[in-house]
């Protein structure tokens, strides 16, 4: 009978623990300053994005409550994320990797003339594009009553969804 109990119990935790991920976001946002960032105002702010972007695509925020260049590099690396908010200091370190996708065909680079920046990729003659939002003075972010100086908003090139993640990123960088 006990044996019994314990299977009934273990398959029961396993269909609960299977359907706690639910269905992933069409646009994962990462969130980290240069000193964290607080999960209420991460909670704020994708509540405002969602109710900005309408039911598709699906949007999920996750904030980091400390800085951290390990979870910070892990993110990048395989966290999956269509977009990441990032201290201006991280942002322009990671302009060496030349691993942001251009948002000159979505946003204007002359709105966000500090987010133009020149990089020479593999070898070819540098060029310069728009690839990061800075958010001193955002719109989203002032509504919600958040202050962005110093973080910047860019898609990675390993980002899943690239023309979802550039809809997302116009509606966080309208004025």
């Amino acid at each position: 009978m006990k044996v019994k109990w314990l299977l009934v119990m273990m398959i029961g935790l396993m269909v609960m623990l299977a359907g706690c991920g639910g269905p992933k976001p069409d646009v994962s946002i990462f969130i980290m300053g240069s000193s964290g960032f607080p999960s209420e105002a991460g909670d704020k702010l994708e509540g405002s994005l969602k109710s900005k972007v309408g039911e598709v695509p699906t949007v999920k925020l996750v904030s980091s409550p400390m800085f951290s260049m390990e979870k910070m590099i892990v993110e990048l690396a395989a966290g999956g994320n269509g977009i990441f908010i990032l201290a201006d200091d991280q942002f322009k370190s990671l302009t060496k990797q030349a691993g942001f996708v251009s948002l000159d065909d979505t946003i204007k680079p002359e709105d966000y003339p500090d987010g133009v920046i020149e990089i020479a990729e593999d070898g070819k003659p540098s060029e310069k594009h728009l690839y990061g939002i800075p958010l001193a003075g955002n719109k989203w972010m002032k509504e919600q009553g958040i202050e962005g100086k110093g973080l910047v908003a860019f898609i990675p090139q390993n980002a899943p969804k690239i023309n979802e993640s550039k809809q997302v990123l116009k509606v966080i960088a309208q004025k």
